[in-house]
């Protein structure tokens, strides 16, 4: 188990560059080994959670050549051949990891396939539901099973052939959606899904990239079955949920200014831009490339932060970034509310007691409702230990809030960070160090084991 140690902020960068984004690295692999020919993927995300869904894909015929690494010799560039949309039988069950997105994904993708699959996982993805894809896939023809009431890991799909339906969302969820539209893909006629609210549509615009024809009509989302996909290089713009971190670090900090540089910024996306600015936040954006998965700079100038409220419609395009914006509630004056957010009681972890806890360790007064908090901020913040609870957005979160709590910031187990953000410790230590000329190494962050920091601890409070 490992730990970081983060100290006050002593300075922010001119730019970074976050990697690529996670949802749509999931997604690329996917759809191209679905395809018949190759697809070369540049700036693909080498998270754990990317590499399950590449080795799922490799499973079950899909094959893979790196083109390019990065520093810690995992593919940011990769040509995946595809063998066309009947997939081939695993050997073995696929490990999904801590992934959610592999595991909800693939079960609407082998709903269809003429074999059983079973799709596994680590100890927190079994605890996480799928009965709620589970339920939509029945209706269409397929099984589901798993462990307990709620159909959690490991599950097997039985495949076979689907019926087409018309399916309304009980929740907003650009998982479940995806999971449907992906059975209806191979499944004769037109499956349709219905969104209480529209969610991220990362799916249909990659569809489209591989030429296969999605419609919107409101809140309702078709796809007809039978299309073949057509191979097609993409690339990968930057995360804007691991880009939110930055952002919060400079909207807080007045007289800075940061450009995070390639981002993505898909219109489903860009909630915590809205959210900041209306919190106080000066932030520019500007698309360079609006074709597909549209990218550009944001560009945040600091400042005081004042409160807000986070809830409705727009709750699902923030869901990722919450933990992070319930930090900037305890950075702003005044009282935030964040309502309609009981969806994050079923992430990682229990995210809204997660973030809770640890605001309240750091003496920010927290009240926690069924879908939400009340965060009052405004108050110094207090270095402390604290865990990230084997969610890696809780444990980047606290480490940004470390940087402006005064005397050691401690997050034990962090190595949940890789899941989605390789490289987030690297980025950290900028913000931990004073200015480097250019020539100068970039500085690695004090990241060490728990058990030696348990030894260093009580150099740490001198």
């Amino acid at each position: 188990m490992s730990q970081i140690k983060v100290r006050k902020l002593k300075h922010i960068p001119s730019e970074i560059t976050v990697p690529g984004d996670k949802s749509i690295s999931h997604r690329s692999v996917m759809f191209a080994g679905l395809c018949e020919g190759t697809t070369v993927i540049d700036n693909f995300l080498p998270s754990e959670d990317c590499l399950c869904s590449l080795a799922a894909m490799q499973a079950m015929g899909a094959e893979c050549e790196v083109l390019e690494t990065d520093g810690r010799g995992k593919p940011v560039r990769l040509a995946v051949t595809g063998h066309g949309m009947r997939l081939k039988a695993p050997a073995a069950p696929i490990d999904c990891g801590n992934s959610g997105t592999t595991m909800r994904l693939m079960s609407g993708l082998l709903a269809a396939q003429r074999f059983n699959t079973t799709l596994s996982g680590d100890e927190s993805l079994s605890r996480r539901p799928m009965k709620r894809v589970a339920d939509p896939l029945a209706l269409m023809g397929a099984k589901v099973t798993g462990q307990g009431d709620k159909i959690c890991a490991p599950i097997t799909v039985h495949g076979g052939d689907l019926n087409a339906i018309t399916y309304a969302l009980p929740m907003a969820s650009a998982q479940v959606k995806s999971a449907v539209l992906l059975a209806g893909w191979n499944t004769q006629g037109k499956t349709s899904v219905v969104e209480p609210a529209v969610t991220r549509d990362h799916t249909e615009r990659l569809l489209a990239h591989f030429g296969v024809k999605v419609v919107r009509d409101g809140n309702t989302v078709s796809i007809y079955g039978g299309q073949k996909p057509e191979p097609k290089d993409l690339y990968v713009p930057g995360d804007i949920s691991s880009a939110a971190f930055w952002m919060v670090a400079a909207a807080a900090t007045p007289g800075v200014q940061l450009t995070l540089k390639d981002v993505g910024l898909n219109p489903t996306r860009t909630g915590i831009l809205n959210v900041l600015i209306r919190m106080g936040a000066q932030i520019s954006d500007n698309v360079n490339y609006p074709d597909g998965e549209p990218r550009g700079n944001v560009v945040i100038h600091g400042g005081e932060l004042n409160a807000t409220v986070i809830g409705g419609d727009e709750i699902p395009n923030v869901i990722d970034e919450l933990p992070i914006l319930a930090v900037a509630a305890a950075l702003a004056r005044g009282t935030t509310i964040i309502k309609d957010a009981g969806e994050l009681r079923v992430k990682e972890t229990d995210r809204i007691s997660a973030v809770a806890q640890n605001l309240r360790l750091m003496g920010v007064p927290v009240e926690e409702f069924p879908d939400g908090m009340e965060i009052t901020g405004g108050m110094e913040l207090t270095g402390t230990t604290l865990t990230s609870f084997g969610d890696h957005r809780i444990a980047m979160a606290f480490a940004i809030a470390g940087l402006y709590a005064e005397g050691v910031t401690t997050i034990d187990d962090t190595e949940c960070i890789s899941t989605s953000y390789p490289g987030f410790e690297q980025h950290l230590s900028l913000f931990l160090n004073e200015p480097r000329f250019p020539d100068e190494p970039t500085p690695v962050i004090n990241r060490v084991p728990q058990e030696v920091g348990e030894r260093l601890s009580s150099q740490d409070q001198s």
